[in-house]
């Protein structure tokens, strides 16, 4: 048996226990609000992950670009969302290719993106699935007010190609009611002008454990979930102990008393902040802190001098989903024994 302090650093290591209980205790939490759950692998972007999500109970997938699709469509997931707005013909054709593979189903938030789905899918037999995005308050993509998501709902319908199947959105955390009111105005007037409104899908870890103050919802994509992070510990949706991705550090010099150097720095940390102070939390070092980052370099300020030259440590990152795009392998292990090597499938899918 080989201990995960044996590896060389920095690496990323996934804890499977952890992985297992956070797919079980979600599954569960939506099997008994009767909401179906679509994990979204955008997180992990490994197969064998999604495929345990899937064995558990997950209707499909989410995916935020076609390049991911396309791996986890090679890898046997039957059941796509496609996240996120598409423009180019180029792209638009490797979608409409996919759909040999699995049922596709993507998003748009304007007239240019519905004319451009329903010109690459000129001539198809099969007509391309598209939810109507929807902003419910985190002032990212979508329409802006329910009779906006009907007026779009009308023109998917009416474009040839495309069948408009519903509505999405990624909402803000804490946003349940706000959610629950703009997506069943949209859905009454969509289902009173268009004759149906299938999907209405709902999203995001921060709000999972709120996911039944929005009865509305016919299914839910979250991400995060499965690895968990710094962020949701600070949020209150997760402990420490769910999660189950941490990078693996040396100490690499002590300068200073109260200063160590890590050799995991920016290509292996995210230098997403969030909101927080520091780039992570070193497990059993409560009071030091990753104040600093450079490429190949952790700068950590000590109140004491805890660490020594040498010493191996395992940080919880601020946000998981950036550090799996970093990385080709993460290790997995089960209490601190080495199981297995596993590729990041999809890492650099950006297109």
């Amino acid at each position: 048996m080989t201990s995960i302090f044996t590896l060389e650093t920095p690496t990323v290591l996934i804890d499977l226990d952890i992985v297992e209980a956070n797919i079980q205790r979600t599954q569960t939490l939506f099997d008994t609000l009767g909401i179906g759950f679509r994990p979204h692998i955008k997180t992990h972007k490994i197969p064998l992950l999604a495929e345990w999500q899937l064995k558990h109970g997950a209707i499909g997938i989410a995916a935020q670009k076609v390049s991911e699709a396309e791996v986890f469509a090679a890898a046997g997931c039957t059941d796509i969302l496609l996240c996120f707005n598409l423009l180019s013909p180029a792209k638009i054709a490797r979608l409409r290719a996919l759909m040999d593979q699995a049922h596709l189903t993507t998003v748009a938030d304007n007239l240019t993106v519905v004319r451009a789905l329903s010109a690459g899918m000129a001539g198809s037999a099969t007509p391309l699935d598209v939810l109507v995005e929807c902003d419910t308050g985190m002032h990212r993509c979508g329409v802006q007010s329910p009779q906006a998501a009907c007026d779009l709902a009308q023109a998917i319908a009416t474009a040839p190609g495309l069948r408009f199947a519903g509505l999405m959105t990624y909402p803000a955390a804490n946003a349940t009611a706000q959610v629950q009111s703009f997506l069943t105005a949209a859905r009454d007037l969509c289902i009173a002008t268009v004759g149906h409104c299938d999907i209405i899908s709902g999203g995001g870890t921060p709000s999972l454990m709120e996911a039944g103050l929005s009865p509305i919802l016919t299914e839910y994509r979250a991400g995060t979930y499965i690895y968990n992070d710094r962020s949701l510990v600070a949020r209150g949706a997760c402990t420490l102990a769910d999660c189950a991705l941490t990078v693996l550090a040396t100490v690499v010099s002590r300068p200073t008393d109260t200063r160590a150097v890590l050799d995991s720095g920016s290509k292996s940390l995210t230098s997403d902040l969030l909101g927080l102070t520091g780039y992570g939390t070193i497990l059993g070092h409560p009071d030091a802190q990753i104040t600093g980052l450079s490429e190949e370099h952790g700068h950590v300020t000590l109140p004491t001098p805890t660490f020594s030259v040498g010493d191996k440590v395992q940080i919880i990152p601020n946000h998981a989903c950036p550090v799996s795009n970093l990385v080709t392998q993460v290790t997995f292990h089960r209490s601190g024994t080495v199981i297995r090597q596993a590729d990041v499938a999809a890492r650099g899918c950006v297109t």
